[in-house]
């Protein structure tokens, strides 16, 4: 690209309105590939555990059942039966609290529900960056565009000359910054998209394991589907 038509001459020329714009995008842009590339690698992780937490019935007791979940406390399956098994025993083993007006199913519902609530925000945490990004930076970079524009006619319109060679250079270099606003909002929305997706699959699995939290917590077993019936299952041997 000729250097009298380009970024370096619309950051040299530009003056300190087009200059902050730039800026202004380009911390955008640098923020939403952060929340990107970090999201995306938590997703990751949190996948595989999801795809280990299958191992945790195959186990001949809860504390056999626990070890197969690791030992990073980061991971939600891991805390949520931890959260599970400490409810249970706290219900069971205490008498002189207001959560005794609630029998243990509802007890261990709600405590398994507050896990997975606090494990969500965490989960969603960046995704508002994303948002803001994707929705905001295309009008600031036509912003940016209106500016450079009114201040190319300005300086056309002094010269008093508005030949298309005068004309083509000024207005060029602003439909840069309309430019540059896509290239910040448009991966924002697509890395927003994806991480919603991911979110949603480590959610759904997080609510299974829940519900067969809950089922061996107040029956002893696991509740599986079979058909229209649903059965209780015990751990099973390893």
């Amino acid at each position: 690209m000729d250097s009298q038509f380009g970024l370096m001459h619309v950051w040299t020329q530009g003056d300190f309105v087009t200059k902050a714009v730039a800026l202004l995008l380009l911390g955008m842009s640098l923020a939403s590939w952060i929340v990107i590339l970090v999201k995306a690698i938590d997703i990751v992780r949190y996948k595989r555990m999801a795809r280990q937490s299958g191992n945790f019935w195959h186990s001949e007791d809860f504390a056999a059942a626990l070890d197969k979940l690791g030992k990073d406390d980061s991971n939600p399956f891991r805390v949520l039966a931890l959260e599970g098994r400490e409810a249970a025993a706290h219900h069971r083993n205490t008498k002189a609290h207001l959560h005794d007006a609630l029998d243990v199913s509802d007890w261990i519902t709600r405590c398994l529900r507050n896990a997975i609530d606090e494990f969500t925000a965490r989960l969603q945490g960046g995704l508002a960056i994303l948002a803001s990004v994707g929705s905001t930076a295309p009008f600031i970079g036509l912003f940016g565009t209106v500016w450079g524009i009114y201040h190319a006619l300005l300086g056309i319109g002094t010269a008093g000359q508005a030949t298309i060679d005068k004309v083509a250079g000024p207005i060029g270099e602003a439909l840069i910054m309309t430019a540059l606003g896509l290239a910040v909002a448009i991966p924002a929305v697509l890395g927003y998209n994806a991480l919603v997706r991911g979110n949603k699959f480590v959610l759904n699995k997080l609510n299974s394991f829940a519900h067969d939290l809950h089922a061996y917590f107040v029956t002893g077993g696991r509740v599986q589907a079979s058909g229209e019936a649903a059965t209780i299952l015990p751990l099973k041997k390893g």
